[in-house]
């Protein structure tokens, strides 16, 4: 006869019989990780795969920019061309592509330092940001851009995790990732000004489009916290009966 509620695959006597045979008592814990040694390899371990990832998508970015340097910069026209439908396709390639080697050089640290930190909120939650911020800058240059341009260049990933950054913690109530968006606006907010137009040969839509988009990522990946919050505050005002 088995345990009341416990099923019918639940024999004691087996379990028993088990652990002699491997050579433990019933009832000895089995081997485990302390806590704080399992945390710190946990945070390791998020460390070291966001910073591969972000050195390897920079590698890309050369390895791309080498190719296009040896074609004579015919990769460039895959860039995004507004509101043709073949200019459509640019969108996925367009953060691939940038117009020289000083452009690409301006973008490689905020690119490894705001990437970098993005992935750090976790790996699935970085690069579902990314994918936000790469497909809503790239639909809204191709949308507003100006006719007969090309728009390429990372620095709409740039500006979208710049504002992801500054704003994701102010969307899900969380201290330490305000603390770190404040850091980020002062060391990085000076660029925001480029999402106005200015230069010309700069693409301002893609910044606007780019810093909108990281502030949509930032309020879609914070809706667990939001709706935790809004059920906390729901459990507090509830009346016992």
């Amino acid at each position: 006869m088995t345990g009341a509620g416990l099923g019918p695959s639940f024999d004691p006597d087996r379990i028993a019989a088990l652990r002699a045979r491997l050579g433990k008592p019933v009832g000895a814990p089995g081997p485990s990780t302390p806590p704080a040694a399992g945390g710190f390899a946990a945070i390791k371990q998020l460390w070291l795969r966001a910073g591969v990832l972000i050195v390897g998508f920079v590698g890309v970015l050369y390895g791309v920019e080498g190719v296009d340097h040896a074609v004579g910069g015919q990769l460039d026209h895959a860039g995004i061309e507004p509101r043709r439908a073949d200019g459509l396709t640019g969108i996925l390639f367009a953060p691939l592509l940038h117009g020289g080697w000083g452009h690409l050089i301006g973008n490689t640290l905020p690119v490894l330092v705001l990437g970098f930190l993005v992935l750090l909120a976790g790996i699935g939650r970085g690069l579902a940001a990314t994918a936000i911020i790469w497909l809503g800058a790239g639909l809204g240059v191709w949308l507003t851009g100006a006719t007969g341009s090309t728009h390429i260049g990372a620095s709409s990933l740039v500006f979208g995790w710049l504002t992801f950054l500054i704003s994701r913690g102010w969307f899900a109530r969380n201290p330490g990732q305000i603390v770190l968006g404040l850091v980020v606006l002062a060391l990085y907010g000076s660029l925001l000004w480029g999402v106005l137009p200015g230069q010309p040969g700069i693409s301002w839509q893609g910044h606007l489009f780019g810093a909108l988009s990281g502030l949509l990522a930032s309020w879609v990946l914070s809706g667990d916290a939001r709706r935790n919050r809004r059920g906390n505050r729901a459990g507090i005002g509830a009346s016992p009966r």
